[in-house]
């Protein structure tokens, strides 16, 4: 089976997995496909490891996308990552790949690198809406044991392989049709005249007692939100709706959650959604003002390069996406990435909706989603019809409805042009994050080991050539996740450490050279550097045997956190 052009179409889970497959044959020196777990449809979550000996632990970029089941577009960007990063290996960089004008000693960074792509978190979620383009937040998974009340369940009514919104005339609607599109409804004002019109997702209610019609919920017919289910801050319902019955109770976020734990070497982590077109970074939680200044910095750096590759601003989580202001979410992946993993984590809405339609950017960028009125939707309208060939706003059809009567279904159908671009975009899109993403993972620490003998000495330097520190970042010094870097020696036949010598030492963590952007340590007014802070040194007395031959010492230099180097010294 040959996949499709993930660049202009999305992929269902079979052709997902045909295409890693196909990477992997054609790349097996660098590429591994694994799955991380089931979904509780059992379909597999496919990671793809790309590096060279991918078995072997070092800092490592981790991306997922699709948690969200109608966010589809972020699959194609993992797919273009992993593309982009095996031409790499292979040599043969096309003309029109980011890596194209990527200077030759970033682009041996890269080769030097490690990346764990999981391109679709929720396949169950992705499947249904390629099925039928019902909205599934997360998973069309609903087994909560309180099941008495009504609600609404998904189901194509009219007969067109569709389940999107029905639309039904009542005296007491709060919706009517925008002036000069038809087929697009805005809320109703008072000195509207009819017809006025109620909505409701496209399906039936289970449940139904004849006469209780219940309001649709955003979870719509699931229970949980892979983004609340994640274990660090979770709380339960009420305290955070999506929550699930316990931190990961789905098999999904359990599955991400455990691999993340055993792989404490993730030192970048991307989170891919749609949309909105923006990076939201950490604090989710307290505003920029309690973060540390160099932490910040460092995030600051993302945000140029974001600007100038992506054309995205970047957000504080906590000061521009918090639904409510001051009201942090709970449980979500990005905090369990950045808080509890240590990581430089951030979420991106890809698909630039808001810019595109031209409409100014408020104070509080979330507010974007639920602030729009009649001038933006006659925007989005026109955008629909002159570059997205009306497949937003599509004509309403008649229905007989089983339990509501005669109603209209169609008419809003946001898969392509809302939640994700248009298959025109989609390219563009893929070229400018995977440029982001390969920029991001070129901030790597790199050990390096360097030996000197002085006669029964021999004087070991460890130090750190990359950008960031062996902790990854300051907020993380101080969290058990990120082991210090260790030193180990190995003396061979013939040599042995002299008396009082020890064979492990703790150097603790090195300092990278990067220090974001205007770090406030780092004015070109008062221009100066860290000092070393970036090596350790040790000196170890040897007692070799004179009549060994060619004895050699072997040293190790690493952690669970940046993986291990090691170097030879003969005699």
């Amino acid at each position: 089976m040959t996949p499709p052009d993930f660049r202009k179409s999305h992929l269902r889970h079979d052709e997902l997995g045909a295409l890693l497959d196909r990477f992997v044959a054609a790349h097996p020196e660098v590429a591994r496909k694994t799955s991380i777990g089931r979904s509780a449809g059992g379909r597999d979550l496919w990671l793809l490891t790309i590096g060279r000996e991918p078995e072997r632990i070092r800092p490592a970029v981790w991306v997922d996308a699709n948690m969200h089941a109608s966010e589809l577009a972020g699959s194609s960007v993992v797919l273009a990552v992993a593309e982009d990063l095996l031409a790499l290996h292979a040599g043969a960089i096309p003309e029109h790949s980011p890596l194209a004008s990527v200077p030759e000693h970033l682009r041996a960074i890269l080769r030097e690198g490690l990346f764990y792509l999981l391109p679709r978190m929720s396949p169950d979620g992705a499947e249904q809406v390629l099925d039928d383009q019902r909205w599934v937040r997360s998973r069309p998974t609903f087994d909560p044991p309180q099941r008495a009340h009504p609600r609404w369940v998904g189901a194509d009514i009219d007969g067109d392989g569709r389940a999107l919104v029905m639309r039904q005339r009542h005296p007491a609607g709060d919706w009517v049709a925008l002036e000069g599109f038809p087929n697009a409804l805005r809320p109703r004002r008072i000195d509207d005249a009819p017809p006025y019109y109620r909505l409701y997702p496209e399906g039936f209610i289970e449940n139904f007692d004849g006469f209780t019609i219940p309001e649709p919920d955003y979870l719509s017919d699931n229970d949980s939100d892979l983004n609340r289910n994640f274990p660090y801050d979770w709380h339960p319902e009420p305290k955070q709706h999506g929550a699930g019955a316990f931190a990961t109770s789905t098999p999904e976020a359990r599955a991400v959650t455990e691999f993340a734990v055993a792989h404490p070497n993730i030192f970048a982590w991307m989170n891919l959604h749609c949309f909105g077109g923006v990076l939201i970074r950490p604090s989710g939680s307290q505003p920029d003002s309690k973060l540390d200044p160099d932490e910040l910095a460092l995030f600051r750096q993302l945000e140029v390069w974001a600007e100038a590759l992506t054309d995205y601003p970047t957000v504080s989580g906590f000061e521009e996406f918090t639904y409510t202001p001051d009201t942090p979410i709970h449980g979500d992946l990005v905090a369990f990435a950045h808080e509890q993993q240590g990581a430089f984590a951030w979420v991106v809405e890809l698909w630039d909706l808001f810019k595109r339609l031209g409409i100014p950017r408020p104070k509080r960028f979330v507010d974007y989603y639920d602030r729009l009125g009649d001038d933006e939707l006659a925007r989005l309208a026109a955008f629909d019809r002159d570059h997205n060939a009306g497949r937003i706003f599509s004509p309403w059809r008649a229905a007989a409805h089983p339990q509501l009567g005669e109603v209209e279904c169609g008419g809003f159908a946001p898969l392509i042009g809302i939640w994700n671009p248009p298959p025109e975009y989609l390219p563009e899109l893929c070229q400018r994050m995977s440029a982001l993403i390969l920029r991001v993972a070129a901030m790597s620490p790199r050990l390096e080991i360097a030996l000197e003998r002085d006669g029964d000495r021999v004087h070991v330097t460890v130090a750190n050539r990359g950008y960031l520190s062996t902790a990854f970042l300051p907020s993380a010094k101080k969290n058990p996740v990120a082991e210090p870097v260790w030193l180990e020696l190995a003396p061979g036949d013939g040599l042995a450490l002299a008396p009082g010598e020890i064979r492990r030492h703790a150097l603790g963590h090195l300092d990278g050279w990067g220090r974001g952007h205007l770090n406030p340590g780092q004015s070109i007014l008062g221009p100066r550097s860290l000092g070393n802070s970036d090596c350790a040194r040790r000196t170890v007395h040897l007692v070799r045997d004179a009549g060994a031959s060619a004895p050699k010492l072997v040293v190790r230099a690493g952690s669970s956190r940046v993986g291990w180097v090691e170097r030879e010294l003969s005699w």
